[in-house]
């Protein structure tokens, strides 16, 4: 497949935004390291009787599941609006309110509800404290066993949704506004950008598998391409705007799938269906066996969709987080010196991930409702 068009006379600007973007990490990975550094040492500091061992795992799943709270830079944080349903009433509050507790140590009185954070999930506070000062009941795998209100609440996650919303459609309302404007003349600007990008979708992901049907999907086509590359860059960003995992968490990769699913299904034509459950020119023993096969393939093919966008850009999120751990294994600054050049080197990559990522779902996509659309050729 040749993509030499999309960057064509791009090259200086694409080296231009990938060193730059390299000096941001670098500078942002750096002071980050830093300051969690400082805060590691604190921690070593005031522990008297015993060691606490740095366990690499817990901090990066920490560090790419949603809260309800947008970290800024430092110890700076934003707290975020929290919506709960507890013994049918509806209670609000900030997640400031905590002040940054997630140990269920600091309990948040509203309504005459009395509520307690623990691992960034939210319980009904018990009347007393354990031991440990927390409100909650554990059992033996230090899981909290309190009950838990059906929370609504706008995490991280979700204000990154609305956020890459906004963004799309400031972008794309911009550029069609740039078409009606220059029609007829070259494109200037944000249009110039993007219009080879959008022509890279349309010439290299929509024609070859939808043929001449390719115009009724490129919406969706083009929607869900830079949906998930715009999300898979503002994950790279370490603090606000990005710093969220969105394109990372299974149950916004669900919806897409779900999404490409549904538009296969409802699509199909009768010899897709055909081919599906009766296989012309085979043998009535092979249908048999084969039909079952078939109808599975229909769900794992979402299945398969969902699971390579989440996996992939997660594990890119874990390793990077990892080469920074080195640090706090090794309980040395120094090992910076080899980590972080690490991390920006991974970085570097997850730029190309964020776009490679973005362009197999959406060539799937197209080729599973390709399939769905085709005309039987006799």
């Amino acid at each position: 497949m040749d993509c030499s068009h999309v960057f064509e006379f791009k090259f200086r600007r694409l080296i231009v935004v990938f060193t730059l973007f390299s000096a941001f990490l670098m500078v942002s990975l750096g002071a980050k390291a830093q300051v969690d550094t400082a805060h590691k040492a604190e921690e070593t500091h005031a522990e008297t009787s015993e060691k606490k061992k740095f366990e690499i795992g817990k901090f990066a799943l920490h560090h790419i599941a949603d809260s309800h709270s947008w970290h800024v830079i430092g110890e700076t944080y934003i707290g975020l609006p929290i919506i709960l349903y507890a013994n049918g009433k509806v209670v609000t509050f900030n997640d400031s309110d905590f002040h940054h507790d997630d140990d269920a140590k600091v309990v948040v009185e509203r309504n005459g509800e009395r509520f307690v954070k623990m691992h960034e999930k939210i319980y009904l506070a018990s009347a007393t404290a354990n031991e440990h000062g927390q409100y909650v009941e554990l059992d033996e795998k230090h899981h909290a066993k309190n009950a838990r209100p059906l929370d609504f609440s706008l995490t991280k996650n979700t204000c990154t949704l609305l956020l890459s919303v906004v963004l799309l459609l400031v972008v794309f309302i911009s550029v069609a506004n740039g078409y009606k404007k220059r029609q007829g003349k070259s494109p200037k600007g944000l249009q110039s950008w993007l219009e080879p990008i959008i022509l890279f979708v349309r010439d290299d992901i929509a024609k070859p598998n939808l043929g001449h049907k390719h115009e009724r999907f490129m919406p969706y086509l083009l929607t869900v391409f830079f949906f998930i590359w715009f999300n898979n860059m503002l994950g790279l960003v370490p603090f606000l705007p990005g710093g969220a995992n969105l394109t990372g968490n299974i149950a916004v990769t669900m919806v897409l799938a779900v999404t490409t699913f549904l538009i296969t299904i409802f699509n199909g034509n009768k010899h897709y269906w055909k081919h599906i459950f009766w296989m012309p020119g085979v043998p009535v023993p092979m249908k048999i066996f084969l039909m079952p096969l078939e109808l599975i393939g229909i769900f794992t093919k979402p299945i398969a969709l969902m699971i390579r966008l989440f996996a992939n850009i997660t594990a890119g999120h874990i390793l990077v987080l990892s080469l920074i751990c080195l640090i706090f294994v090794f309980n040395s600054i120094w090992v910076s010196a080899a980590s972080i050049p690490f991390a920006i080197f991974i970085g570097g990559i997850e730029l190309m991930v964020a776009f490679i990522q973005a362009f197999i779902f959406t060539i799937l996509s197209a080729l599973f409702i390709g399939m769905a659309v085709e005309e039987h050729h006799h």
